[in-house]
Formats: C-alpha cells, sequence, structure tokens
C-alpha cells in the first residue's frame, strides 16, 4: 500500500514543480499540500473504506482548483493549465470513480460527479459518467431526462436525446413525466430546424446537402410521441400538460387542436377539463379596435369575459355536479374577486358572484370542507355577522364530526360573545370523537380565562382533566399551571403542581414549567427544585441526558450542593439507554471543562 501511494505522490511531482515554477504556488505551500494528499491518499487506500475519506479528498482537490484559479486572475498568469489543472481533474475523476464504484447506490455521489464535469466543461467525461449511472440506475425517470437534456442542450445533440428517451421509455413504458420532457424535445428540435432553415433563406443561401423535412418542421415526431403517451397515461392532467408545452411553440396550432379534441372527447367528465375549458375565454382576444379603446371599455371586456366563463362553469356544475366541480368553479372566482381593479363596478359584479356560487354549492351540499373556512373568512371581511354565524353553524351541522369545523363555528361566537357559545361546546363535544376534542377543550378554557371567573375556569380545567383521553391531558395540565400561576401566584401554581404530580401520564415541559416559576421567587428553596428534577427523572431520566446535566447545573450553583453531583452522575449512567450515555458523558465533559 505504502508503495502505491509513494507512487501517486511522485505522479504529482511534475504539476507541484509547475506550480512553484509559475509562482502560483510557495515552496512551503507545496510541502503542505504534499502532507495533506499524502494523508488523504493513506486513507483511501486502507482496507476498510469509508465514504467521507473520499469526499474529504475530492473537496480538498476541488478546493485546490479554486485557489488555482483565483490566484491565476490575480498574478494574470493563463498558461501550463494542461500540465497543472488537467493533471488534477483527470485525479478527480479517478476518486469519483473509485467512490461511484464501491458506493454504486449513492445517487448524491453519482450527481457530484456530474456536477464537477459539467463546471470543468468535461463533455466527454459526463457522457461516460452519464452512462455508468443509467447503467446501474435504470428506474430512476429523474436520471434519463437530465441525461437527456444535458445532451439536447449542451451537446447540440437531437438524436443523443432522442436514443435516451426511447431507452428509458423501455423502462417505464407509462412514465407521465418522460413522455412531457420527451415531447417538449422534440417541439424544441423542430423548433430548432425552422429557425436554421430561415436562417439560410433569409440570408439567400443554398441549402446544399441541408435538408429539411416538412414532417419533422411541423411537429410530426412530437405528435407520433404524444399519440403514443396518450395511449399509455390516462388521465386530463396529462394531456393538459401536454397542451401547455405545446403552447409555448408557435407553430402548434393544428397540434393543440388535435390534443383538445382528444381531451374533450374522453374526459367530459373530468372537472380539469371544464376547468381549462371555462379558462380559456379568458385568453380569447377580442377583435382589434381601429381607435385606442378607453379604460371604461377595457373594464368592459374583462367582464364579459369573465361572465363567458362563468357560463362555461355553470354548464359544467350542471352536467357534472360533484364537489371537486366546484371547487374548480368557486377558486376561479376567488382568483378573479382577489385580483385588484380600480373600478367599483366590477368589484360589486365579482363579490356578488362569488357570494352567490358559494351559497349555490351550499344549497347543493357540494360545498366542499376545505372551502367552508374561505367562505366564512370573506364574511367577516364584509363584516356580514348573521350570514357567517349561519354559515359556521351550517357547516358543523353538515361536518359534524370534523373539529376543524366546530373550532370555526366556536372561534366565530368567541369573538362576538354570543349567548349561546356555552351550549355551542357541549354540542361540539357530543359530535366530535374523543380523540379528536383536545382542540375543543382548549378553545373553551381559553374563552373561560376571559369570560369567566376564576373557580368556573378551574372547575372547567378539572373537568377537562377528566374528560380527554390520557395523551391530551399532558397539554390540559400544562395549561392549567400556567394559567394558576398566572392568575393566583406561586401559592396557587404549587397547589396546582401537588394536585397534579401524582396523576399520569406527564410531559416534562410539565416539571420544567413548575422549576422556572419556582426559580422566579425571590427566595426560592432548594429542597423543592430537587423534588421537582426528582419527580422528573421518574419519569423521564431514561431517555433524557440533558435533564441530569440540568439537575447537575442546580447543584453546582450558589444554593445548591456540588457534592451531589458524582451520585447524580452515576445514577444518570445507570438509568440512561443506548445513544444517550455516550451523549450523556461527552456533554458532562464539556461541562465540567467550562465548555457547556
Amino acid at each position: 500500500m505504502a508503495e502505491r501511494i509513494e507512487q501517486r505522490i511522485e505522479d504529482r511531482i511534475p504539476e507541484l514543480e509547475q506550480l512553484e515554477r509559475v509562482g502560483l504556488f510557495t515552496r512551503k505551500e507545496i510541502k503542505a499540500v504534499i502532507k495533506k494528499t499524502s494523508a488523504l491518499e493513506y486513507k483511501i487506500q486502507r482496507r476498510a473504506l469509508h465514504k467521507e475519506d473520499f469526499i474529504s479528498y475530492i473537496q480538498y482537490e476541488i478546493n485546490l482548483l479554486e485557489l488555482i484559479k483565483k490566484r491565476r486572475s490575480r498574478i494574470g498568469y493563463s498558461f501550463k493549465k494542461d500540465e497543472i489543472e488537467y493533471s488534477i481533474v483527470q485525479r478527480i475523476h479517478g476518486i469519483f470513480k473509485r467512490a461511484t464504484t464501491k458506493w454504486k447506490d449513492d445517487i448524491q455521489l453519482w450527481l457530484s460527479h456530474v456536477a464537477f464535469c459539467k463546471k470543468w466543461n468535461k463533455k466527454i467525461q459526463l457522457s461516460k459518467v452519464f452512462s455508468s449511472m443509467l447503467a446501474l440506475h435504470p428506474n430512476k425517470p429523474a436520471l434519463w431526462i437530465m441525461a437527456a437534456k444535458w445532451e439536447m442542450e449542451n451537446r447540440l445533440s437531437s438524436a443523443n436525446a432522442r436514443q435516451l428517451f426511447l431507452r428509458a421509455l423501455r423502462f417505464h413504458p407509462e412514465c407521465p413525466k418522460l413522455y412531457q420532457e420527451y415531447f417538449r424535445m422534440e417541439l424544441m428540435h423542430a423548433e430548432k430546424q425552422r429557425k436554421e432553415k430561415k436562417a439560410f433563406e433569409h440570408a439567400n443561401m443554398d441549402l446544399g446537402e441541408f435538408s429539411y423535412s416538412e414532417d419533422i418542421l411541423n411537429g410530426e415526431m412530437a405528435r407520433i410521441v404524444w399519440r403514443e403517451a396518450a395511449q399509455k397515461v390516462k388521465g386530463a392532467e396529462f394531456l393538459l400538460m401536454l397542451l401547455s408545452i405545446a403552447k409555448i411553440f408557435d407553430f402548434t396550432q393544428e397540434l393543440q387542436k388535435e390534443i383538445l379534441d382528444k381531451l374533450q372527447a374522453e374526459y367530459a367528465n373530468d372537472p380539469l377539463m371544464w376547468d381549462y375549458m371555462a379558462r380559456q375565454e379568458l385568453e380569447i382576444d377580442s377583435v382589434p379596435p381601429k381607435e385606442p379603446t378607453s379604460k371604461q371599455s377595457k373594464v368592459l371586456e374583462v367582464a364579459h369575459k369573465e361572465e363567458q366563463c362563468c357560463r362555461v362553469f355553470e354548464e359544467a356544475v350542471t352536467s357534472l355536479p360533484t364537489e371537486d366541480m366546484w371547487k374548480c368553479y368557486i377558486t376561479f372566482c376567488l382568483e378573479r374577486f382577489n385580483r385588484k381593479t380600480n373600478c367599483e363596478e366590477l368589484r360589486q359584479k365579482r363579490l356578488k358572484r362569488i357570494l352567490s356560487v358559494f351559497s349555490q354549492a351550499h344549497e347543493s351540499q357540494l360545498l366542499p370542507a376545505s372551502l367552508y373556512k374561505q367562505w366564512l373568512q370573506l364574511l367577516l371581511e364584509l363584516d356580514l355577522q348573521e350570514k357567517a354565524e349561519e354559515v359556521a353553524a351550517a357547516a358543523s351541522e353538515r361536518f359534524s364530526q370534523s373539529v376543524e369545523m366546530w373550532e370555526m363555528r366556536l372561534q366565530l361566537l368567541a369573538k362576538w360573545n354570543s349567548d349561546g357559545l356555552a351550549s355551542c361546546f357541549q354540542e361540539a363535544f357530543r359530535a366530535v370523537k374523543d380523540k379528536d376534542s383536545l382542540p375543543v377543550w382548549i378553545l373553551w378554557v381559553e374563552w373561560s380565562e376571559t369570560a369567566n371567573g376564576k373557580a368556573e375556569t378551574e372547575a372547567l380545567y378539572q373537568k377537562s382533566l377528566l374528560a380527554t383521553l390520557p395523551a391530551d391531558s399532558i397539554t390540559m395540565k400544562e395549561k392549567y399551571l400556567e394559567w394558576a400561576y398566572r392568575t393566583g401566584g406561586y401559592k396557587k401554581a404549587r397547589k396546582v403542581f401537588t394536585s397534579l404530580h401524582e396523576s399520569r401520564p406527564f410531559s416534562l415541559e410539565f416539571f420544567k414549567k413548575m422549576i422556572q416559576i419556582e426559580k422566579e421567587q425571590e427566595s426560592y428553596k432548594m429542597s423543592n427544585i430537587r423534588d421537582y428534577y426528582e419527580r422528573a427523572l421518574r419519569e423521564f431520566g431514561a431517555m433524557e441526558p440533558d435533564l441530569w446535566l440540568a439537575y447537575i447545573r442546580e447543584e453546582l450553583s450558589s444554593q445548591g450542593k456540588p457534592e451531589n453531583c458524582g451520585s447524580i452522575y452515576w445514577r444518570a449512567m445507570k438509568m440512561l439507554q443506548g445513544e444517550q450515555v455516550e451523549n450523556f458523558i461527552s456533554k458532562y465533559t464539556l461541562l465540567q471543562t467550562g465548555h457547556l
């Protein structure tokens, strides 16, 4: 092994001599490079190999290249690159190759090699890297797309890109993304050829041996791709994506019409198709006027286009009355309403329309739960209190087991201090499952803190501890303790803690909060602090090394007894498990040395 490493170091000598000769590095720096690379070489030559050692070596060599580049720029010396940079780049390729051979499944390692090749413009090497990577990872469409895009955009080889896409589709015959990118590539190729032909014709040059197929120029290859794709990949969303790609190119009108006809014929029951057809009304250009149009006429034109869209949507929700279809309609209306306009009349039309559409969807029992919140938000912005309460009540009735709907309604009633709030809370608890009731309890006690007296609120807290599931009671205990300290001070908090400290389960935060309360007192008792820590450790000592360290810190403080630290340390070593022991030891060492 030593002989091999010495040989590698000797192979570097010519480039290092050149670095010193041209004044880019000093002799001292050359010695430092030799020392560092020797150490790195030994790491990647040993029997037990570690990926991190290869990455460190590669990063060191890349940093060396960057340093050479900066120094060249500073002194203005640009010669001898073949003897210096080329040699380093080749060595980095070699290290990458060894690493990717050893850790074939590490995609990030492969991508790092790809990024390095791109940065240093090593096209031949990059083709080899892509070839090796795809041979080992043919099951990842994103890698095929990356390789094909590079062939098309960097090497300007549509033939190579096409071959890669065709190979990829053998492995992934139903991958939408592959078909989309293949479709885009063929259209880009057709556009490139059209521009080339136009340039030749504009310059009155004889095309000679250049021949341009009319089929390719008109996007026939892309047409073949999309037809094949439409047989393998189903769904309106896929066809709409192909249509959006085709719209980028100005020679695809016939292709767009063909895709659109298939979309309308096969996906008449898909909300996405109707949504697209409705929104198309916004893009239809009106007849260009002979005279400049006024602001009023522009507003009228926008209003007319929006009405046309809504007519299509009305037809859609009639022929396809589903939640998804109404959601598309409402989303469109909200988008238009949220658009800024200086015309109050247009804004009022949009407002009237969105309120009407919300009501229609609600009356049809097809308004999705997610949109009730947006409806309520709109009503609150318009200060329509009665309507908002009516909508919230209807939402909680229709989705009676949804805690979000009840939260929405209760928050609304609490905001306006409604008389029926208490009974609404009771109604919510009857409808919502116990495992989902925690948010309702939190809302109730928070409202009670502001609306009721201390006695009623405390009774409510105690009731919540009995009514909630054990896991949810943890949160309520924390809130109860915080409220007790906020309203009754230390004595009240201490009393609440004492009443709960044997009522499992607990959270670590519950004990931390009580410790903090104790320490906020002018003359706190260390015996109480120890009691809180001991109770917390009884519950969480096996998995919380930081809790033991916090206890030790307390004993090291002016109020504590440092002689207790040793016993706490040994107890921690016995109770902690697995990696937590090592974690505790390292942090305890830092604490002892004053670094924690």
